[in-house]
């Protein structure tokens, strides 16, 4: 079992500027078959930026995806963890905020990303969300099960 973030999380990090527009966020995610990116002004992350987020508060508002920003949609001022806290930091950070990803940063600067995916593989292999969380895109380009694939 992994004691620290460093051990579950995904390194690097895919990210967009505040300005970004939604269009060219959702791009970055299907190009890279992830769900979520790091909002960054310069090194600082300034928030979470998820599909959900562009689904559920900009498209069914009706807003118009090329005109809205990545900074106008996404959670501002998330929690973060750093690499050498524990995975227990996490999980109760993930609990409390009720969130199921979160950046890592490491001296100020993002290096990586943990998902619930992340801890249930690391945590518990053999339960469902870890099936689901290790699977790959189908031949179709779509994430198998849920949209945790990839993260």
């Amino acid at each position: 079992m992994a004691d620290y973030v460093r051990e579950v999380m995904t390194p690097g990090v895919v990210a967009v500027r505040p300005d970004a527009s939604l269009v060219e966020a959702a791009q970055l995610m299907r190009a890279q078959n992830i769900g979520d990116v790091v909002v960054a002004d310069g090194q600082d992350v300034v928030g979470v930026l998820t599909d959900r987020d562009i689904t559920v508060r900009a498209v069914a508002e009706g807003r118009d995806p090329l005109t809205v920003s990545a900074g106008q949609v996404c959670t501002p001022h998330p929690a973060v963890v750093a690499p050498d806290d524990p995975v227990s930091t996490a999980v109760a950070l993930m609990r409390e905020k009720a969130v199921r990803r979160l950046p890592v940063v490491e001296r100020g600067l993002p290096v990586g990303m943990v998902s619930l995916g992340d801890l249930a593989v690391a945590q518990d292999p053999d339960s469902a969300l870890a099936d689901i969380s290790r699977a790959t895109p189908d031949d179709t380009g779509r994430d198998a099960g849920s949209g945790l694939a990839g993260r």
